[in-house]
C-alpha cells in the first residue's frame, strides 16, 4: 500500500498542526474541522481496518484517544467530545476526536475546498499540545 497522506504527516513530509506523538501513535488537529479542537489520532502503522491493527497497536491508539480526550476536556470544557473511528477517504485508521454541544455540531461537515484557517489552528494547537 502506497503512503497515505497521514503516514506522510508522521513522516513530516507535510506540516500539520501536531498536539502529540508516541512511538506508536500521532495526533494532529484536522485542517478542515467539524468544531474548534477536531483532532485527529492515527496509529503509526498504516492500516486500512481498525480491527487489522496489532492488539498492541489498538491498545496505545485508544490509550492515546483517551489521553487527548482528557485534556480536550480540561482545556477546552466542552459539554460532549464525540468519537468516530474511520479508513474512510484515507485508507489509514484515524480516530476523530470533535468537542461539540450540540448533536448538529458534532455532525457538521467542514467544506473541505475551504483554505485552512493556520493562525486559529496554531493557537488551538498550542492549547491541546503535550
Amino acid at each position: 500500500m502506497a503512503d497515505s497522506i497521514f503516514t506522510k504527516i508522521i513522516k513530516g513530509e507535510i506540516p500539520c498542526h501536531k498536539i502529540y506523538e508516541d512511538n506508536k501513535t500521532f495526533a494532529f488537529l484536522d485542517i478542515h474541522p467539524a468544531q474548534p479542537g477536531h483532532v485527529l489520532v492515527v496509529p503509526k502503522n498504516q492500516t486500512w481496518w481498525v480491527w487489522d491493527l496489532p492488539d498492541a497497536d489498538y491498545l496505545a491508539l485508544m490509550k492515546t484517544v483517551k489521553k487527548i480526550g482528557v485534556k480536550m476536556r480540561k482545556v477546552l470544557s466542552p459539554r460532549h467530545i464525540g468519537v468516530s473511528v474511520e479508513g474512510i477517504g484515507v485508507p489509514h485508521v484515524h480516530v476523530h476526536l470533535i468537542p461539540f454541544t450540540t448533536q448538529a455540531e458534532f455532525h457538521h461537515l467542514a467544506d473541505q475546498a475551504a483554505e485552512p484557517d493556520h493562525v486559529a489552528l496554531r493557537a488551538m494547537a498550542n492549547r491541546l499540545a503535550f
